[in-house]
């Protein structure tokens, strides 16, 4: 068995998998619709998703974009029954890579407070925390 990921952009025909993906590894919120934010994700330029794909099977992502100032990731996920293999890494520096070639030199995240285990993760891969507040509005439904 080939273990070495393929990354590329996500296609019609992944979407499905993504989203099941997403539930698998515990990212998704109620208040997010995965399938609305794949669609807005790829409606420009300036933003995608990509996916990781083992032997044809969507093992891994992350949502990237840019806001004309620093770039963003959201819904970085790996297969639970693969992580630990090196997957979180790929995908980051996969993202790192889509910013770099856009011309944008640096990436912001979030990450909630109590997540201990995701914050090592960032911090291992040389992200700092920012000591920012983040705050939102909806602004439309």
């Amino acid at each position: 068995m080939n273990l070495t990921p393929s990354i590329r952009e996500i296609a019609d025909a992944d979407i499905e998998a993504v989203i099941a993906l997403w539930h698998a590894a515990g990212i998704t919120r109620p208040w997010n619709d995965p399938q609305r934010d794949i669609v807005f994700a790829r409606r420009d330029a300036h933003s995608t998703v990509l996916v990781a794909e083992i032997e044809g099977r969507i093992v891994a992502s992350v949502m990237v974009g840019e806001d004309g100032h620093r770039g963003w990731v959201y819904y970085v996920a790996a297969d639970p029954a693969m992580q630990g293999a090196g997957l979180g890494r790929a995908m980051m520096a996969a993202a790192e890579a889509w910013l770099v070639g856009r011309g944008v030199w640096k990436l912001q995240l979030l990450v909630r407070g109590d997540n201990d285990k995701v914050k090592r993760f960032y911090e291992h891969l040389g992200y700092t925390d920012t000591k920012s507040s983040c705050f939102q509005k909806v602004i439309a439904p």
